[in-house]
């Protein structure tokens, strides 16, 4: 986020902040790209802009381009991905608590009040009880007003069940500091977090597997619980096009909506841009706007760069494979005409060799 730029965006009505692609091998290599954007209206009030760090400094001068246009900064100390801890950003400050309380304070110090905002952070579980209430015990006292705790530790991978044998303790020791504490790990409806909410004495509840696959789950089952995917995914698709949302994202996005085992899945993934996403899927009402929204991106004539490209390759492609396939049979052909001079008749082998050899 240091060294974007802050622009609002006329015909979406977003905030968006982006910087120039400096990378000379890139097909358009002066290309303005979109790093993050918000709708002011629609969810700047409610937004805490997540942020992964591993500088004080950094920390407030990434936060500061932000702060104003956002309702709280979380810093992420729990995710355990290498492209996250491999530069001491995430799960890895767990094991540097010297580092990560030093940027919460320098948070709380240099941008909270100047923007009246507040500063939280998200953690895992550690091995023990006893060293989670001692990282919570500092954490708290850096002046943030949120902490977040995924019940499980860093090595555990989404597919082992979450534990919450300490999260009543974490939810105590936030307490007696005044910090608001949450709960994330397996709560996959607004129901069910309120469950745990009672249960563990908790503030809160964070849903995200289940969110991604359908944001419905944050309605109560009173109010008629989860829409079928196709009314989420056409209400997303919708959104996206508001705000002229990168497509690639749209797409990638789409892959965890859309059931996978439906043909419409098989049918997605073969989208292109807008338009073929809405045909796809069938939704024929957006199909126009669709049109109006990959012309307004360049999607159209990107993807017909992009055909261009490949029947290029392919052609190029074709040619190496005969070029390979005459030389395989060059080859077979000497070889057996050697093997016959010394009475071999037969060269099963080598007629495999051309077998394999696909055929133009």
């Amino acid at each position: 986020m240091i060294g974007t730029t802050r622009r609002v965006n006329p015909s979406t009505n977003c905030i968006e902040w982006s910087r120039r692609c400096h990378n000379p091998q890139s097909p358009e290599p002066n290309k303005e790209n979109v790093i993050y954007r918000i709708h002011p209206a629609l969810e700047g009030a409610r937004l805490v802009f997540q942020l992964g760090t591993a500088d004080p400094d950094l920390a407030v001068d990434a936060a500061r381009v932000v702060a104003a246009d956002v309702a709280g900064i979380d810093v992420n100390a729990g995710c355990p991905k290498p492209f996250s801890t491999s530069g001491g950003m995430g799960a890895a400050l767990l094991r540097t608590p010297d580092k990560l309380c030093a940027i919460l304070e320098a948070l709380v110090a240099r941008v909270a009040p100047e923007f009246e905002i507040g500063i939280s952070v998200k953690i895992r579980l550690l091995e023990t009880a006893a060293e989670t209430e001692a990282l919570v015990r500092r954490l708290t006292a850096t002046g943030i007003t949120g902490l977040t705790v995924h019940c499980r530790t860093t090595p555990m991978r989404p597919r082992e069940r979450a534990i919450r044998g300490q999260l009543r303790m974490v939810a105590d020791v936030c307490r007696e500091a005044g910090v608001a504490c949450l709960m994330n790990g397996d709560v996959e409806s607004r129901d069910q977090a309120l469950r745990l909410v009672e249960e563990f004495g908790v503030d809160g509840a964070m849903i995200a597997t289940a969110a991604e696959a359908n944001s419905s789950c944050f309605r109560p089952e009173a109010l008629g619980g989860l829409d079928p995917w196709r009314v989420v995914v056409e209400k997303y698709l919708g959104y996206a096009m508001d705000v002229g949302n990168r497509f690639g994202n749209t797409k990638y996005l789409l892959g965890s909506m859309v059931p996978g085992k439906l043909p419409a899945y098989k049918a997605m993934t073969q989208g292109r841009n807008y338009t073929t996403l809405c045909e796809a899927l069938g939704f024929e009402d957006l199909v126009g706007r669709a049109h109006d929204v990959d012309s307004a991106l360049g999607l159209d004539q990107e993807c017909g760069a992009k055909s261009k490209r490949k029947g290029a390759k392919n052609n190029a492609s074709a040619q190496a494979a005969g070029g390979n396939m005459a030389g395989a049979r060059k080859a077979v052909s000497a070889h057996r005409r050697a093997m016959s001079e010394k009475g071999v008749v037969s060269m099963p082998e080598m007629e495999q060799v051309v077998a394999a050899t696909p055929a133009m």
